[in-house]
C-alpha cells in the first residue's frame, strides 16, 4: 500500500498521520487506510480498489467516536457526510494522532511543530498534559538499594530501640576483637619463653586466660541482647509495613485491581514483606556487624603494623569492583523473579477459589500444565541469576584466600628482618581470618540487599499508587440522604475506549428506576459511576444536590446497598455475613434483616443456625440462599440509595419468587436503581431506562415505551416470544447493521 500511495503524492507533499482500517462498512475484517497530507485527506476503505481525496478547507471537519471495541471516523462539511471509516480499537491511538494533526492543519498550526506524546503508548497529549489518561499505570523502573532507605518511615516510631541496638552491636563487636589481641602477650611472653627454657608465669597465663573468656561472655551477652531488640523491632516494622501496604490497598479504585492479578498482590503483601523483615533482622545486622568489624580490625592492625595491614588490604578494592558490577546484575534478576513468583501464585489464586468450575470441565491436567509452565519460567529465571551468582561468590573465596596467602608470605619476611614478632604475626593472621571472613560475609549479603530492594521497590508500587477516586480536599457532609440522584452531561473512558457518553438522567427520592438494554450498553458502569467506583471523565453525578465528588468516599458508601448477580460472602458465620456493613449489629437486627430477607427459615435450618459457619465465596450454599443473605446484609445497614444488579438472573423461578418478595422489602421507600436482563422483572420499576452504545435512548414507564415500539419494545418482543433471551443479538434503535459488543464487565 506505501508503493501506490506514494505514486498518488505531489511534489512536495509529505504524509503527517496515517490510520490503518480493518473493517468495512458491514464491519467485515479488510485492509485500508486514511491518510493525511498538508494538502489533502485520502482514503482507501477496505474493499475498494481506488483512492479517494478531498483538499483541506476550513469547512472540512473530521469526528471520531469508539464503542464496544469498534471505533469510526467521519468527514463532513458543512453540507454533508463526505465519507465513514470503522476501525477496531487497536487502532485507536493512530486515530487520535490523526485527528490531532487533522485539527492542526485546519488551525494553522504548523506541521513541523513537535508533537507531545506519551513516551509508553505514544498516544497524543495535550500541550498542558503531564500525564497520559490511556495508560495511566505503574511505571517500572529498576529497583534501587536506596529504595530501602525508604522504610525508614517504618522504622522511625522504633529509633530508640534501634540506638540501643546499633550500641550494643558496637560494644559486641569490640569484644569479639579482643581475644586475638591477647594471643601477642600469650605468644611472646609466656609460650616463646617457655620454649626457650624459661618458667610460665602462672599468673599471667590465667589473668590472660580470664581476659579471653570474659570477652567471649560479654560477646556472647551483647550479642544475644542486640540480636533480640533488632528481631522484635524488625518484626514490628514488618508487621506496620504489611498493615500500611494492605490499608493503601483497600484505598485504590477498582480501575487498580482490574490490571493486577490476585497472586501478584498477595505476594507483594505476603512473600515480600516477609523478606524485607528478614533482612532487617538478620542479614542488616550481618551487614553492622561486618562493616563495624573490619573498620575495627583495620584499625587494629594499622596500630600493630601499617605494611602489613596495607598488605592485607589488598584484595578489597577488586572486591569493591566486582560487588558493584554484579549488584545491578543480581538487583534486576531478582525483580524478575519476584514478578514471575508472583505470577506462579496467580495460578493458584485462580485455580483454588474455582476448582469446582476445574473439575467440573475436567481441566485438571491443563491447570497442572499452567502451574507447571509457571514453574518452568520461575526456574528459568533462578538458572539465569544463579549463574552470575555462583561465579560472583566462589572468586570473592578465591581472592580472600589469595589475600591470606600474601600475608603469610610477607608476615614470614617482616619475622626473618626482626621487623615483627612470632606473636605480632599470630594476632594479624587471627584478625586477619575474622577479616576476610567477614569480607566474604558482606559480598555475599549482596545478594539478600538485592532481593530485599526489589522486595521494597514493588511494595511502594503499590504505596505510590494514588486512587483515581481520591478524597475530596474539603469535604461536604449531608446530614441526612433523601435519595435523588442527578446524573448531568456524564461521560467516562476507559482507557481509549468511550464507555458512556452525554448520559443525563435525573431521579426521585424513592423512585425505582429500571435499566435495561444489551450487554456492553453501559448499564453496570453507570451503577458503577453512582457508587463512585470510578470518577466520570466528563459531567457530573450530583446527589441531594452535592457532586458525589465532593462527598467523603466510606461515608458517601454507607448510604448505598448493594446486591451483586454473585453474591460474595466471607468466610465465618451466617451473622458475621449479614453484619458486614454493620459488625456492632445486635443479634435483634440482624435476625430482623433476616426475616425480612427471606432468609430466617433456611438459617435456622443450618446444623448452628446463625452461627453456622459459611465456606469460602459461600460454599455449601445454594445460589438463591446466598442471595439472600447478600439482601439480608443489604437491608440491616438501611440504605437510602439502592442497587439491583441482576439480582435474580442466575436463579430458578422457584428461587426467583423467594427473593422477588425480599426484594419487595427492600425496595420499598429507598431510591432503587435496577438492572435486569428479565425484562418482566422490572415491571414494578416507575421508569424504565432504555441503554445503548453508552447512552440514554429511552426513557418512560413500560406501557409508555411498549406503546411507542421503539428499543424497548424490540427486547421485550424479543425476550416474550423466546426468540432471543440474550440482549447482546438484539439490534439497536437506528442501526442497519452493528457488530455485537463485548460483554461489559462491572
Amino acid at each position: 500500500m506505501r508503493p501506490e500511495l506514494a505514486q498518488l503524492l505531489a511534489g512536495g507533499e509529505s504524509v503527517l498521520a496515517w490510520l490503518e482500517l480493518d473493517l468495512d462498512a458491514r464491519l467485515h475484517f479488510g485492509r485500508g487506510a486514511v491518510v493525511l497530507t498538508e494538502r489533502r485527506v485520502l482514503a482507501r476503505a477496505p474493499g475498494e480498489t481506488a483512492w479517494r481525496d478531498w483538499p483541506l478547507r476550513p469547512q472540512l471537519s473530521l469526528r471520531h467516536a469508539d464503542h464496544a471495541g469498534v471505533g469510526s471516523l467521519e468527514l463532513s462539511d458543512a453540507t454533508a457526510r463526505l465519507a465513514e471509516w470503522r476501525y477496531t480499537l487497536g487502532h485507536n491511538v493512530a486515530a487520535l494522532r490523526l485527528i490531532r494533526q487533522f485539527e492542526r492543519q485546519a488551525s494553522g498550526v504548523a506541521a513541523q511543530e513537535e508533537e507531545l506524546v506519551c513516551p509508553t503508548c505514544k498516544a497524543p497529549l495535550e500541550p498542558d498534559q503531564e500525564a497520559c489518561l490511556i495508560c495511566a499505570r505503574e511505571i517500572r523502573e529498576a529497583p534501587s538499594t536506596w529504595t530501602l532507605f525508604r522504610l525508614w518511615r517504618f522504622a522511625k516510631p522504633y529509633r530508640w530501640q534501634l540506638l540501643a541496638a546499633f550500641l550494643l552491636m558496637l560494644a559486641s563487636t569490640a569484644a569479639t576483637l579482643v581475644p586475638p589481641y591477647l594471643t601477642m602477650p600469650l605468644m611472646d611472653d609466656v609460650l616463646i619463653p617457655y620454649q626457650n627454657g624459661q618458667p610460665i608465669n602462672t599468673d599471667l597465663v590465667l589473668l590472660l586466660l580470664a581476659g579471653l573468656f570474659g570477652a567471649a561472655l560479654v560477646a556472647w551477652g551483647l550479642g544475644w541482647a542486640r540480636t533480640y531488640i533488632l528481631a522484635l523491632v524488625s518484626e514490628r516494622i514488618g508487621m506496620d509495613l504489611r498493615t500500611t501496604t494492605y490499608e493503601h490497598l483497600l484505598q485504590l479504585s477498582l480501575e487498580y485491581f482490574g490490571s493486577k492479578r490476585t497472586g501478584d498482590l498477595m505476594a507483594r503483601i505476603g512473600s515480600e514483606t516477609d523478606r524485607i523483615c528478614v533482612f532487617l533482622s538478620l542479614h542488616l545486622l550481618d551487614f553492622a556487624t561486618d562493616v563495624l568489624m573490619i573498620l575495627m580490625t583495620a584499625a587494629i592492625l594499622f596500630s600493630i603494623d601499617p605494611w602489613l595491614a596495607l598488605v592485607t588490604l589488598l584484595p578489597l578494592p577488586f572486591i569493591a569492583w566486582m560487588i558493584h558490577v554484579v549488584r545491578d546484575r543480581l538487583r534486576t534478576g531478582f525483580e524478575k523473579i519476584d514478578r514471575v513468583w508472583s505470577a506462579v501464585t496467580s495460578v493458584l489464586a485462580d485455580t483454588i477459589p474455582g476448582i469446582r468450575v476445574v473439575k467440573a470441565f475436567a481441566q485438571e491436567r491443563r491447570e497442572a500444565e499452567r502451574f507447571r509452565e509457571a514453574n518452568r519460567h520461575n526456574l528459568a529465571a533462578n538458572d539465569k541469576l544463579n549463574r552470575t551468582w555462583s561465579l560472583f561468590s566462589p572468586t570473592v573465596t578465591l581472592l580472600t584466600e589469595l589475600g591470606l596467602l600474601v600475608v603469610w608470605a610477607f608476615g614470614i619476611w617482616q619475622v626473618s628482618q626482626n621487623h615483627i614478632t612470632v606473636g605480632v604475626l599470630t594476632a594479624f593472621l587471627a584478625y586477619i581470618s575474622r577479616f576476610y571472613t567477614r569480607l566474604d560475609s558482606m559480598s555475599r549479603i549482596v545478594s539478600v540487599t538485592q532481593k530485599a530492594a526489589a522486595g521494597a521497590k514493588r511494595i511502594f508500587d503499590i504505596l505510590d499508587h494514588v486512587s483515581s477516586v481520591p478524597e475530596p480536599p474539603r469535604p461536604v457532609h449531608l446530614a441526612r440522604v433523601t435519595g435523588r440522584i442527578d446524573v448531568r452531561g456524564v461521560g467516562f473512558r476507559y482507557g481509549n475506549r468511550a464507555v458512556i457518553r452525554g448520559v443525563d438522567l435525573a431521579i426521585a427520592p424513592g423512585e425505582m428506576i429500571g435499566l435495561v438494554g444489551h450487554s456492553g450498553s453501559g448499564k453496570s458502569t453507570l451503577v458503577n459511576l453512582i457508587c463512585r467506583f470510578y470518577d466520570v471523565s466528563e459531567g457530573s453525578i450530583r446527589v441531594d444536590g452535592v457532586d458525589v465528588r465532593s462527598l467523603p468516599v466510606a461515608e458517601f458508601r454507607r448510604n448505598i446497598g448493594l446486591v451483586l448477580q454473585e453474591p460474595f460472602l466471607f468466610f465465618g458465620t451466617v451473622a458475621e455475613n449479614i453484619a458486614y456493613g454493620k459488625p456492632d449489629a445486635t443479634r435483634e437486627e440482624i435476625i430482623a434483616a433476616a426475616r425480612a430477607a427471606h432468609a430466617h427459615e433456611f438459617i435456622l435450618r443450618l446444623p448452628q443456625g446463625y452461627d453456622s459457619l459459611v465456606g469460602e465465596r459461600g460454599h455449601g450454599l445454594s445460589g438463591g440462599e446466598r442471595q439472600r443473605i447478600s439482601i439480608a446484609r443489604a437491608l440491616l445497614i438501611d440504605p437510602r440509595i439502592l442497587i439491583l444488579d441482576e439480582a435474580t438472573s442466575s436463579v430458578d423461578t422457584e428461587t426467583e419468587r423467594e427473593i422477588q418478595k425480599a426484594l419487595d422489602n427492600l425496595v420499598r421507600g429507598r431510591t432503587t436503581i435496577a438492572i435486569a436482563h428479565r425484562l418482566s422483572t422490572l415491571r414494578r420499576a416507575d421508569r424504565l431506562v432504555v441503554m445503548d452504545h453508552g447512552q440514554i435512548v429511552e426513557v418512560g414507564s413500560h406501557d409508555e415505551l411498549m406503546a411507542r415500539e421503539g428499543a424497548y419494545y424490540r427486547l421485550y418482543q424479543a425476550q416474550a416470544r423466546n426468540v432471543d433471551t440474550d440482549l447482546d443479538d438484539v439490534p439497536s434503535p437506528g442501526d442497519a447493521v452493528q457488530v455485537a459488543p463485548a460483554k461489559e464487565s462491572a
